[in-house]
Order: C-alpha cells, then sequence, then structure tokens
C-alpha cells in the first residue's frame, strides 16, 4: 500500500505534458492566423511578378484587415505560450519561444508599409534633350506635355520606382507607372 501511494505522488508532481493538447491546437492556429495576416499579402504584392486580380484583391482584403487581427491573434498566440511554458521541455520552449518572435514580427510589418521601402520615389530626375539622349530607339516612355514644356520618362526606370515628382511649365506632377 505504501507502493502505491508513493507512485500516486509522484504521478501528481510530474509535469503533465499531453494534458490540454488544444492549447498547443490554438496556439498553432492564432500563431499560423497572425503570420498568414503579413505573408500573404506580401507574397502576393511583389514587383516585376505576375499579380492576379483575385489574389491582389484576397491580398489587399488582408491587408487592409491585418493590424487588428494581428493584434486578436498576437495577443491569443502568447497567453496560449504562457499557458504551455511551464509543461513543455526544452526543444518545445525553443519551438514557442521561435514562433512568438515570428509572430511579433509579422504584427509589427502589418502595421508598416514596407512597399514604400520597395519603391522608393526618383528624388531628382535629370533631363537630356533627345539628341543627347543614349536611350534605344525602342525604350518604351510616359511622356508629359504643358504648352512647350515636354518630359519623357523611361519605363525601364519609372518599372522599377513607380512614382517620380516632377515639374512641367511650372506645375508639379506626380507620373505614376
Amino acid at each position: 500500500m505504501h507502493a502505491s501511494s508513493t507512485a500516486r505522488e509522484t504521478d501528481r508532481k510530474a509535469p503533465q505534458r499531453h494534458a490540454y493538447p488544444w492549447r498547443w491546437t490554438l496556439f498553432f492556429v492564432a500563431a499560423l492566423t497572425t503570420i498568414a495576416f503579413f505573408f500573404i499579402p506580401a507574397f502576393i504584392i511583389r514587383p516585376f511578378s505576375h499579380q492576379a486580380p483575385r489574389a491582389l484583391l484576397l491580398a489587399m482584403a488582408l491587408r487592409q484587415r491585418a493590424p487588428l487581427n494581428t493584434l486578436i491573434a498576437a495577443l491569443a498566440c502568447f497567453f496560449f505560450a504562457f499557458a504551455l511554458w511551464r509543461t513543455a521541455g526544452r526543444w518545445r520552449k525553443t519551438f514557442i519561444a521561435f514562433t512568438l518572435l515570428l509572430v511579433t514580427f509579422s504584427a509589427v510589418m502589418a502595421r508598416l508599409n514596407y512597399f514604400e521601402w520597395m519603391f522608393h520615389p526618383i528624388a531628382g530626375a535629370e533631363f537630356l534633350a533627345q539628341s543627347e539622349s543614349k536611350l534605344d530607339p525602342k525604350e518604351m516612355i510616359l511622356a508629359v506635355r504643358f504648352g512647350s514644356e515636354a518630359r519623357a520618362y523611361p519605363i525601364s526606370q519609372m518599372a522599377y520606382h513607380h512614382v517620380l515628382n516632377d515639374e512641367v511649365a511650372g506645375v508639379p506632377i506626380a507620373v505614376t507607372y
């Protein structure tokens, strides 16, 4: 009888690693939700790659809802991580910590306009006369004319920068592509 009471005491003292599997499930769901709200739009909206209309619609819808949804999902993820931490072994704690790092990164990035980092406006455009230009004759351009002044912007440059602030005939313009 004494041996069975000792075994019961040992069972009570041992951490219960699998006592709450639903906590792991909810932790994963919250983490994946947070990560998806950042990475799906970031993957779909990429320069110089095909972007299907339905995919862009999805990306913009996720991006619009990302600040609130990533906050809620990240808080839930941290709550479940805290609940799981006590019973987790070293490797699971490492996994939880790495997941929380990725969740935090995703929640922060969902609040930033990282597309501005990719598409820098051209600060000061330099213009040459057509006779001095070294553009290939087949180079596509965007052309703007106000009165007697005209400007030509190479598509190859505009495709990278997307935005150029300029002034033509005293009128400030923003050229986009």
